[in-house]
């Protein structure tokens, strides 16, 4: 079992290996100076610029909301406190065409003021949404829930004790969220930060459809318009440096300083009551957000799918929503499969290389879409052509290709990419499994395979199933990855979503921009139970 282990860790590295490996390959000619000299700068000031405006924009929207939620009590906190999450049902790209359609110049909010004022095109100002500003604001707007839960989870796990010091030393609610809840909240914060980050730095559908010039863009140009692999592969290593520095900076910004909570009281902190302005104040900052992140879109897209109608559904969504189905479906299985398969060899063998297997198998959620498209398909690609040349050779068979022609090679880059949220599922189930269960079942007998079937796995049944969800849902709103190897005549409700978005038939694709936030309500709807069970369980 440890052999087979160490083998799905280094599968799930071969990805990474290639793609380092290309950047010192030979044949990179022209394209790789000719991207330096133009528009690699360009990439460069742009991604800083995205990780810049929504590591504050996120930052300041989810621990502002997360500190209002927790510390005060005002009309509607106990919904606002599980509602805050749905934003993540809605992928970036679904929100940048819903806005798109909303503000652009025919667009009704323009022109409600044109008609209203009498204004002509030169008569006005209006910001214009297809920017690097716009896509800053599109990334804030559903990312911030990441440092919303864990800024909220760390508020309400320190001891409510700290907060009544810091009260009655002098200090007000508002130096004490300065000088005591926000230095100990801290490395929650960092944490979710980077996950918006890095989400940011895997995105290609948004930026691509506002136009904005960053590495996931350059990569697809390198590949399928330039059909230059490696300086696709030599863009990808400059995007995994941003991704290392995001992790550096977040492991960086906790320095030495230590954040246990050493207080045996436990209960939460008192909240401060609101009331007047103060309380219509909170409850506007919490609306906002809500509304901008997840009602406001989610009610366009059922506009645009009731009133003007869908030329996609019927036959032809069903097939979508059926290659989407089929390859979720088939990543999520191989995906708890292998987190059974590794979480289980870790339990057994805890030495230094299944640590380093947890690790590498742990890279892939840091890896972009498009890096990992582009370090399956060098190398899968390759052992298509060997193998079709060997089958032709020896035994005179035509065959076509069995990996990138299939959706063999789509499914691995979709494992790659999200077999970590199956492993701390799987993890965090066998974390509460006692070793004593092992301990008897050796003595009866039992060998680790047998172990594993009669006592762990009736065990995990709860974990597997949720892992199987999480990978499912990632894999039905992937697009990058799937807009890059999905086979011929292979389309997903993502990739047809950003197809017809990018040919301006928004209202077309509202269909499948729905089906895909429907989806991915499934999991929050289950976290926001967790959320208000979790609440009442601390008033209580």
């Amino acid at each position: 079992m440890l052999l087979l282990a160490l083998a799905c860790a280094a599968w799930v590295s071969v990805p990474l290996v290639s793609v380092f490996l290309h950047v010192f390959a030979s044949g990179t000619g022209d394209t790789w100076a000719h991207l330096a000299s133009t528009v690699l700068p360009e990439y460069v000031v742009t991604t800083l610029w995205l990780c810049v405006g929504v590591g504050l924009g996120a930052g300041l929207l989810g621990v502002g909301a997360a500190w209002l939620v927790t510390r005060h009590e005002f009309p509607g906190r106990a919904s606002f406190e599980w509602a805050l999450v749905l934003p993540l049902a809605m992928p970036a790209y679904v929100m940048a065409y819903t806005y798109t359609d909303l503000l652009q110049f025919v667009g009704p909010v323009q022109t409600a003021l044109r008609e209203a004022f009498g204004w002509k095109r030169a008569d006005y100002w209006f910001p214009d949404v297809r920017s690097v500003g716009g896509a800053v604001a599109m990334f804030v707007l559903v990312l911030y829930p990441y440092v919303y839960m864990l800024a909220r989870t760390a508020f309400l796990e320190r001891a409510g004790a700290l907060v009544e010091v810091a009260r009655s030393m002098g200090l007000g609610p508002w130096q004490s969220f300065v000088r005591v809840s926000l230095p100990l909240a801290r490395p929650a914060i960092a944490a979710g930060m980077a996950l918006a980050l890095m989400e940011t730095l895997a995105d290609y559908g948004t930026v691509a459809y506002f136009s904005v010039q960053t590495f996931t863009t350059g990569i697809y140009r390198a590949w399928f318009s330039l059909g230059d692999r490696v300086a696709a592969a030599q863009l990808s290593v400059v995007l995994l440096a941003f991704v290392a520095l995001v992790l550096m900076i977040e492991r960086f910004s906790r320095g030495r300083s230590r954040y246990d909570d050493a207080s045996a009281r436990r209960r939460p902190a008192p909240r401060l009551p609101l009331q007047g302005s103060r309380a219509a104040l909170a409850v506007a900052a919490c609306a906002v957000p809500l509304v901008l992140g997840f009602a406001l879109p989610a009610a366009l897209l059922l506009r645009m799918a009731w009133s003007d109608g869908d030329a996609q559904f019927g036959p032809r969504f069903l097939q979508l929503a059926g290659n989407s189905m089929l390859l979720a479906g088939c990543t999520a299985v191989l995906a708890v499969a292998l987190a059974l398969l590794i979480g289980y060899a870790a339990r057994l063998h805890q030495g230094a290389p299944m640590r380093w297997a947890h690790r590498v198998v742990g890279l892939g959620y840091a890896l972009p879409g498009t890096v990992i498209a582009v370090g399956v398909l060098i190398p899968v690609a390759r052992l298509d052509n060997l193998l079709a040349d060997a089958l032709r050779q020896h035994f005179g068979w035509q065959t076509g290709l069995w990996f990138t022609g299939t959706i063999a090679a789509l499914v691995y880059a979709c494992l790659v990419r999200f077999l970590t949220a199956a492993v701390q599922s799987v993890d965090a189930g066998l974390a509460r499994i006692t070793p004593h269960m092992d301990d008897a079942a050796r003595s009866l007998g039992h060998g680790p395979l047998a172990t594993l079937r009669r006592v762990h796995l009736p065990l995990l049944r709860g974990s597997a199933l949720t892992a199987g969800l999480l990978v499912f849902i990632d894999v039905m709103k992937e697009l990058p990855a799937t807009l890059v190897m999905r086979p011929f005549n292979f389309d997903t409700l993502a990739t047809q979503t950003y197809t017809l978005a990018t040919d301006e038939r928004l209202a077309e694709a509202s269909t499948a921009a729905l089906a895909i936030v429907a989806v991915g309500l499934v999991p929050l709807v289950v976290l926001c139970r967790q959320i208000a069970r979790g609440q009442s369980a601390s008033v209580s």
